[in-house]
């Protein structure tokens, strides 16, 4: 893998310099691949799903070993190369979308290796290009994300160009033509084809108040019902130890949908600190219009409407979430809660209610463990289920 980055450093380096090829120039890009910096990280993770209509429980016991190389700078130009292998320990009694185990519950991390991130950047200033596979999280993911929680993490193949001046300005475009999905580097979830435009800025008034503006065109090649176009706005403020949060966006079927529709989507939601606690309260809100409800493909969806991921495709009467939360400290030991009531946001249906508990504790620099419990109550929407994950990272 180190010999594949010298060779792509050196090509791209070479093409983009305006330096002619000489011994100089050789040993600064040989200068550049020494300065680099890899780390290594591995994260256990012991997953069990009790889901109702189904016999067996689900026990998946997955290590994933991630080790990433960053080169250093030459002439603004750099190069990022991530590898990640997820192995199972001991059987996969569960269902990883993709090992055949129909039998058991999902637990969408299927075994294999896979190069998460390929990419080669140029930055100068304020500007920052980059070609090839790469990490792309917008805002709080509710749009574009990673969906760093499964072991395999979503990736974009495309070109990505940020202008942020590290004061008020933010400017986020990438043009992507492949989603490498959580599924694993192969089979027939593993990638969304097509021509995506993810755009996103963001304008900060002063301290305490923010704005944030994303368009998104998803025109996906065989996904058809899920090419859309999206416009977004978002105000962040704060006021002593409140916090608040307003987003609205529209979207509007595109490309080779076959469904004609206009779905709106809001969020509202304030969080203060009370004593040692930090509260919060919300609603959350993705429309339906014509049958079809406001969806976002990809997102991070295991971060909303609760854990145990029920709502990862909304439904064709949409969704209304309100939640509270709650977050506190005792020592070492972070803890937090949410609970949801989900209900349709057309015909009036009660889905059911959903209570997140996760613990969080750290035993060295990057090594920490975490507990997470979800348990799903349902009324007219799936069936009931509870997960529970246990889980360990180490970084070096």
């Amino acid at each position: 893998m180190k010999t594949n980055i010298v060779s792509l450093c050196c090509a791209v380096l070479i093409a983009g310099s305006s330096v002619p090829v000489s011994a100089d120039t050789l040993e600064n890009i040989k200068q550049m691949v020494a300065d680099g910096q890899t780390n290594v990280s591995m994260r256990y993770r012991y997953e069990r799903v009790d889901q109702e209509g189904m016999d067996n429980h689900a026990n998946a016991s997955t290590l994933k070993t991630r080790l990433s190389y960053e080169s250093g700078r030459f002439n603004g130009f750099f190069a990022n190369v991530e590898v990640d292998n997820v192995t199972a320990i001991g059987n996969e009694n569960y269902d990883s979308t993709i090992n055949g185990n129909t039998q058991y519950p999902v637990v969408a991390d299927p075994t294999d290796t896979d190069l998460n991130q390929a990419f080669i950047g140029y930055q100068q200033d304020n500007l920052t290009f980059s070609i090839g596979r790469q990490r792309i999280v917008h805002d709080n993911q509710r749009f574009v994300g990673g969906v760093a929680w499964r072991q395999n993490e979503q990736t974009f193949d495309g070109y990505r160009v940020v202008y942020d001046n590290q004061q008020d300005w933010r400017v986020d475009y990438s043009f992507i033509h492949n989603v490498n999905r959580i599924f694993g580097p192969s089979g027939a979830k593993a990638d969304l084809a097509g021509g995506l435009h993810l755009f996103s800025a963001a304008m900060h008034l002063n301290d305490e108040h923010a704005i944030k503006f994303h368009v998104y065109e998803l025109d996906f090649d065989q996904a058809l019902a899920q090419s859309s176009r999206t416009f977004g706005i978002t105000y962040e403020g704060r006021a002593d130890s409140i916090n608040w949060h307003l987003a609205f966006a529209r979207q509007t079927d595109t490309g080779d949908n076959p469904n004609d529709y206009s779905a709106n989507y809001w969020n509202a939601e304030i969080v203060g600190k009370l004593a040692h606690m930090t509260l919060g309260v919300g609603v959350e809100n993705l429309g339906s219009d014509n049958g079809v409800g406001f969806n976002t493909p990809l997102a991070t969806l295991h971060k909303f409407q609760g854990f145990a991921d029920k709502f990862l495709g909304t439904p064709a009467t949409g969704v209304n979430d309100r939640y509270i939360k709650a977050s506190t400290s005792l020592g070492k030991l972070g803890i937090s809660a949410v609970w949801h009531d989900l209900s349709a946001d057309v015909s009036g249906i009660d889905y059911g209610t959903e209570l997140n508990l996760v613990g969080k504790y750290p035993l060295a620099q990057g090594a920490g463990l975490l507990v997470k419990y979800a348990d799903y109550n349902a009324d007219d929407h799936a069936t009931d289920t509870r997960k529970l994950w246990l889980m360990l990272n180490v970084q070096y």
